[in-house]
């Protein structure tokens, strides 16, 4: 088999790189709850009108880079400040916008705009932390690479 051949063929069944594939993405998604539901947070406790469209576009953007700076800092125990910020830049967005989407996309289908609810908050988690994940353990298993 040649280069992507071997990496499409991997192990899925490993509980030890479906383990670190899931604390990796646990603390993504941390780091983009906070800007995410954040900025859903201020729209609407503060009532500007803005186009639903508008609230996500502002609300992934906010969550990346919460996600990035989250990281940078829990790098920067490890290595330099520079360094760990080139890291968390260099993580893989794919993952953190596959995150972002997922979470707002639920939200929207659920409630049917830039709503938060007690009951809708734990499914836009649930639905952010399970599209990314296998996808975090193919990279981890075929590359080699933590998205974190």
């Amino acid at each position: 088999m040649t280069g992507i051949a071997v990496n499409l063929t991997i192990n899925w069944r490993c509980k030890h790189t479906w383990k670190t594939a899931s604390y990796n993405t646990s603390w993504c998604l941390i780091g983009c709850a906070i800007g995410d539901l954040g900025t859903i947070a201020y729209f609407q406790f503060t009532g500007i009108a803005w186009p639903v469209w508008a609230i996500m576009s502002l609300a992934i953007f906010n969550g990346l880079m919460t996600s990035i700076i989250l990281e940078t800092i829990i790098l920067s125990r490890q290595m330099t400040l520079k360094l760990a910020f080139k890291t968390a830049i260099g993580m893989s967005l794919i993952s953190m916008i596959a995150m972002e989407v997922a979470m707002n996309v639920t939200d929207v289908m659920l409630t049917g705009g830039a709503v938060l609810t007690w009951w809708v908050i734990p499914i836009m988690l649930a639905a952010g932390f399970v599209t990314p994940l296998p996808y975090n353990y193919w990279r981890l298993k075929a590359l080699g690479k933590a998205c974190h």
